[in-house]
C-alpha cells in the first residue's frame, strides 16, 4: 500500500467516528489501532525489538494505538486529524504513551508538558508505586520535568504545540521492566500480577481526569476496561466448556453401590463398610489436561478475563487429578486443597447448631411425595421461570443409579426411590431449582459460558445462597440444618484421621443423629477416598452472612455461578457491558416474610436460630 492509498484508507475510518462506535484496524509497519469512539483517551506504544511485555501492557487499555518501528507521513496526518476530531467531541483528548525503561531501573518515570495534568500525574505516581514488587526489586515512581528524557523522540510524532492548538494533551510513562532481571530472565507469573495492577491504576487515575476535564459521560473507572470480548477469548471459553461438559465430577465420585453397602453395614452391626464402586471414567483425564494447557490463556489482553480463565483451568486440572485418584488417600488430600479445611469459626458454629437443635424423630417424618410427585412440582417452578424467560429449558431425570438429588448443567436428577415431606419439597425446590438451576440459566445467557459452568471455587457461595433460600422460603427444618452441621463435624473428624466406624459413632452416639442420617453423612464424607465438599454448605452460609452484614445485596449473586471473591470482577465486567444482570429471579423473593427474615440474617443471627 503506497502513501496515498494508506492516507485514503485511514481517512475512511476518520469519517466514520460515530458515538458509541468502535474502530479496529491494521496500520502500516505492523501497527494497529483499536479505538472506542466514546472514550476520550488512547494508550500509545511504539514497537521495539524484544519488548513484547510493554506491548501487552498497552493492549490492556480500552483504546490503544500500536505504531510500527517506522511511522509514515500518512499515519502522522491521520493521528493529528483523529486527535482533532476527538478533542472537538470531548473538549480535550488524552494521549498516554508508554515505553520500556532501562533494564536495571525499578522506577516509573512520568512526564507531561501540560500543567493542568498535575493531579493526574500525581495519581498515577501514587498508584504505580503501590504495585507489588517481586522479591528483591522495590518499585518507585517519580514525575519528571524532562519530557524528552522520558519518551525520547515523542515530540516528533505528537508536537506539543500542535496538540495544544487542537485540544490534545499528552502523558508519557517509562515503565520499569521489573518482570525480568538484569540478565533478561523473565518472570511470567509475576508479570501477570504486574499487568493487572498497572491496568487498574491507569484506569483509576485517568477516570478522574476524564470526569473533571472532559464532557464524557463515563460513570466509573470500570468503563475504561475492555468493552469487547475478543473472539480468541470466546474460543478459549468454548473449549474449556467442552472439557467441563465432557464429564460430571459429582456423578463420577458418587458410589454406585451405596444401597448395598448400607444394608451390609447395618447387618454387620455398624462395622466394615466394604468397598465403594464407581462409574467407569468416560474420559481420559490426561488428554483433557493436554487440551486445557494448549490454550493460550496468558495471551488474553484483558487481565480480569485472563485471571478468571487461569483459575478455571487450574481447578479443572485439579478435578481431573482427583478423578484419577478415586479410592485413594491422595483423593482426600486433593480435596483439602479444593474445598479447604474446617476453621475454628465454622466448627464452633456447627457445634452450636447441634447443641441447640435436637433431631426430630423419624417417626414424625411423613413423606407425602415420591420422585414423580416432585417432578410435577419442579415443572411448575420451571413454568414460573418461563414467565420471565420464555426460552428457559430444563428437565427432571429420575434415575436408579443416582443416590442423591442434584442439579448438573441445569438439569435436575432424582433417585428413583426418593420420598420427601411437603416441607422438604419446598426447601429443595428453592435450593436445587431456585438457586442451582436458576444461576445455571442466568449464567448460560452470559457471553462467557463459564458463568454457567462455574468460576473457580464457586461451590461455597452457591450452597450458601441455596441454604439461605430454604430459610427465606420458610422451609429450613431442624434435621436439615443439623445435617449441614453434622457434615462439618464429620469433615473435621475426617481431617483428624477418623475411620468410617469412628465417624459414624461420633454422629450417632455423641451428636444424636439417627443411624440412617449418620450413615448418609458418613458415606458421603468417605466417597472417593475422603470428600470434603459437604463442608461448603455451612461454610458458604457463614461467608454469605458476613457479606450481607457488611452491606452486600443478594440479587447480583444470582447472575451466574461464581465465588464471592469474584463479585467485584463480575460487577466490573457488568459495568463494561461484558456481562448481564440476572434475568430470572427466585420465587421466594416475593414472599411477604422474605425481607424481614433477610434483615434478621444480615444482623448476624446465630445459624441455629434459622429454624
Amino acid at each position: 500500500m503506497d502513501n496515498n492509498d494508506t492516507k485514503n484508507h485511514l481517512q475512511h475510518h476518520l469519517d466514520d467516528l460515530k458515538p458509541g462506535g468502535r474502530t479496529s484496524m491494521k496500520l502500516p509497519k505492523g501497527g494497529f489501532l483499536f479505538l472506542e469512539h466514546d472514550v476520550p483517551y488512547i494508550m500509545v506504544y511504539r514497537k521495539q525489538k524484544k519488548d513484547k511485555r510493554t506491548l501487552r501492557l498497552a493492549k490492556t487499555a480500552v483504546s490503544y494505538l500500536i505504531l510500527g518501528s517506522e511511522s509514515e507521513t500518512a499515519i502522522h496526518d491521520f493521528l493529528v486529524e483523529l486527535l482533532n476530531k476527538m478533542a472537538q467531541r470531548f473538549r480535550t483528548f488524552l494521549i498516554l504513551e508508554i515505553r520500556e525503561g532501562a533494564m536495571d531501573t525499578t522506577e516509573f518515570n512520568i512526564s507531561s508538558p501540560f500543567q493542568k495534568l498535575s493531579p493526574t500525574l500525581t495519581a498515577l505516581a501514587n498508584g504505580l508505586k503501590k504495585i507489588e514488587a517481586r522479591y528483591g526489586a522495590e518499585l518507585s515512581a517519580k514525575i519528571s520535568d524532562d519530557n524528552n528524557k522520558v519518551m525520547g523522540e515523542t515530540a516528533r510524532l505528537f508536537n506539543v504545540n500542535n496538540l495544544r492548538s487542537i485540544g490534545g494533551t499528552w502523558i508519557g510513562i517509562e515503565v520499569p521492566p521489573a518482570y525480568r532481571d538484569g540478565e533478561g530472565t523473565e518472570f511470567p507469573v509475576y508479570f501477570r500480577k504486574f499487568r493487572t495492577e498497572f491496568a487498574k491504576t491507569v484506569q483509576e487515575a485517568l477516570f478522574e481526569f476524564i470526569r473533571v476535564q472532559t464532557t464524557s459521560k463515563i460513570a466509573s473507572y470500570h468503563a475504561l476496561g475492555k468493552r469487547e470480548i475478543h473472539k480468541e477469548v470466546l474460543k478459549i471459553d468454548k473449549k474449556i466448556a467442552e472439557v467441563q461438559n465432557s464429564y460430571s465430577f459429582l456423578l463420577l465420585v458418587a458410589p454406585i453401590n451405596i444401597s448395598e453397602l448400607k444394608k451390609r453395614y447395618f447387618d454387620k452391626g455398624f462395622k466394615d463398610i466394604g468397598t465403594y464402586h464407581y462409574r467407569l471414567l468416560p474420559i481420559d483425564p490426561d488428554i483433557l489436561k493436554r487440551k486445557l494447557y494448549n490454550l493460550d490463556i496468558h495471551e488474553i489482553d484483558d487481565p480480569a478475563l485472563a485471571y478468571i480463565y487461569d483459575e478455571i483451568r487450574e481447578e479443572i486440572d485439579h478435578e481431573l487429578t482427583m478423578l484419577k485418584e478415586r479410592g485413594s488417600q491422595n483423593f482426600f488430600y486433593s480435596g483439602i486443597r479444593m474445598y479447604g479445611s474446617v476453621s475454628n469459626e465454622l466448627l464452633e458454629e456447627a457445634k452450636a447448631i447441634l447443641d441447640n437443635i435436637s433431631e426430630e424423630p423419624t417417626a414424625l417424618r411423613q413423606p407425602v411425595m415420591n420422585a414423580h410427585d416432585f417432578e410435577s412440582l419442579a415443572a411448575k417452578e420451571f413454568d414460573y421461570f418461563r414467565k420471565m424467560a420464555p426460552d428457559y429449558k430444563s428437565k427432571v431425570h429420575i434415575r436408579k443409579d443416582v443416590n442423591i438429588m442434584m442439579v448438573a448443567q441445569g438439569e435436575l436428577y432424582l433417585p428413583a426411590d426418593y420420598t420427601l415431606t411437603a416441607m422438604e419439597a419446598q426447601a429443595l425446590i428453592q435450593h436445587e431449582i431456585g438457586t442451582h438451576a436458576l444461576t445455571y440459566y442466568n449464567g448460560s445467557r452470559q457471553p462467557l459460558r463459564q458463568m454457567a459452568g462455574g468460576l473457580a471455587g464457586y461451590d461455597a457461595l452457591q450452597e450458601g445462597i441455596a441454604v439461605l433460600a430454604e430459610y427465606l422460603a420458610g422451609a429450613l427444618g431442624a434435621n436439615r440444618l443439623r445435617t449441614l452441621a453434622g457434615r462439618v463435624v464429620a469433615g473435621d473428624a475426617l481431617i483428624k484421621g477418623a475411620s468410617f466406624d469412628d465417624m459414624f459413632g461420633l454422629l450417632h452416639t455423641d451428636y444424636g443423629f439417627s443411624k440412617d442420617r449418620s450413615f448418609d453423612i458418613t458415606s458421603r464424607m468417605f466417597q472417593g477416598g475422603g470428600f470434603l465438599k459437604d463442608i461448603v454448605y455451612l461454610k458458604g452460609l457463614i461467608e454469605l452472612r458476613s457479606y450481607l452484614s457488611n452491606g452486600g445485596t443478594l440479587e447480583p449473586l444470582l447472575a451466574g455461578k461464581f465465588a464471592l471473591k469474584h463479585l467485584a470482577t463480575v460487577q466490573a465486567l457488568t459495568k463494561r457491558g461484558l456481562l448481564y444482570p440476572p434475568k430470572i429471579k427466585p420465587r421466594y423473593l416475593l414472599n411477604a416474610s422474605c425481607n424481614s427474615k433477610l434483615e434478621e440474617f444480615k444482623k448476624g443471627m446465630p445459624l441455629y436460630q434459622m429454624i
